[in-house]
């Protein structure tokens, strides 16, 4: 018989294990030797991409107080990340920007407030809940940028449809501090920005730099399907990256990223072609 964790027993110390885990994962980062992304400063020239996000989705299933929350969480998330310089050789840490947020808007009396957060393959309300709306934006900027990605971690369960139809696939990333990070590095020679800002309905998000580049960027999902798996909806995509010319928009270059597989619960439109897997 198998022993049972002491959270299971105790279920009301599960909030205290967490927070224990990510006092020690914070204190990881701080004597591993990295240097990591911390300081806020001036906008710097040049655009690198940019992107922006609907905030609000008004057909999750849930009480909409939860989306509304959700915004407020991003903007005390985005605090400490906005206008953010990431210099050569230094490591974004969304885990540890996050902490450097919450303990900053605690100061001046800001809380996170309940949002929806998918815990065990179900949606709960909980303190904080929606960060990964901001995670995955970052994501998909770090994507489109030379910046190099060095921790991300997929959603294993899609269980709400995009607000945005025209979104693309397999490019989120799920963050739980002390288990699961976001880190990007600065393996150039040129600074780079992260900028952050909200509007009624939209999070937008750019990456400066202090050089300008002669490429850039473009994310695309390729051999988009739905597959069945013992009786499971699985959502997979082939997630590309190509390179342009800047200035005649001419492909340079195209790599397949990786592919991403990811468990659809919510039901899908019936007219929306599944295959079996074999």
């Amino acid at each position: 018989m198998a022993r049972k964790r002491i959270t299971e027993i105790f279920p009301f110390i599960i909030p205290l294990r967490a927070w224990q885990r990510n006092q020690f994962y914070l204190l990881g980062l701080h004597f591993d030797h990295n240097h990591y992304a911390k300081k806020q400063g001036e906008l710097l020239p040049y655009e690198v991409c940019n992107t922006k996000t609907l905030m609000l989705n008004e057909h999750s299933g849930y009480d909409i107080i939860y989306q509304k929350n959700k915004i407020d969480n991003l903007k005390i998330a985005s605090h400490s990340m906005k206008n953010l310089l990431i210099q050569k050789g230094e490591i974004f840490s969304f885990a540890q920007l996050l902490e450097k947020s919450r303990r900053c808007e605690r100061r001046h009396g800001k809380k996170f407030k309940d949002g929806l957060i998918l815990i065990n393959g179900k949606i709960v309300p909980q303190k904080g809940g929606g960060l990964c709306h901001l995670s995955n934006m970052l994501y998909y900027l770090f994507l489109m940028s030379p910046l190099t990605v060095i921790e991300r971690h997929g959603h294993k369960v899609k269980s709400l449809p995009n607000p945005d139809k025209d979104a693309l696939e397999g490019i989120d990333a799920t963050i739980n501090s002390g288990w699961k990070d976001l880190k990007v590095k600065n393996d150039t020679d040129s600074t780079f920005q992260i900028v952050i800002d909200f509007d009624d309905e939209y999070m937008y998000g750019k990456i400066l730099t202090s050089e300008p580049f002669d490429f850039k960027y473009e994310i695309i999902n390729e051999n988009f399907c739905y597959i069945k798996k013992q009786d499971k909806i699985y959502e997979h995509t082939e997630v590309v990256r190509i390179m342009k010319n800047k200035e005649t928009n001419e492909e340079i270059s195209r790599q397949k990223l990786y592919d991403e597989e990811v468990e659809v619960t919510y039901p899908l439109e019936e007219s929306t072609i599944i295959k079996e897997s074999i």
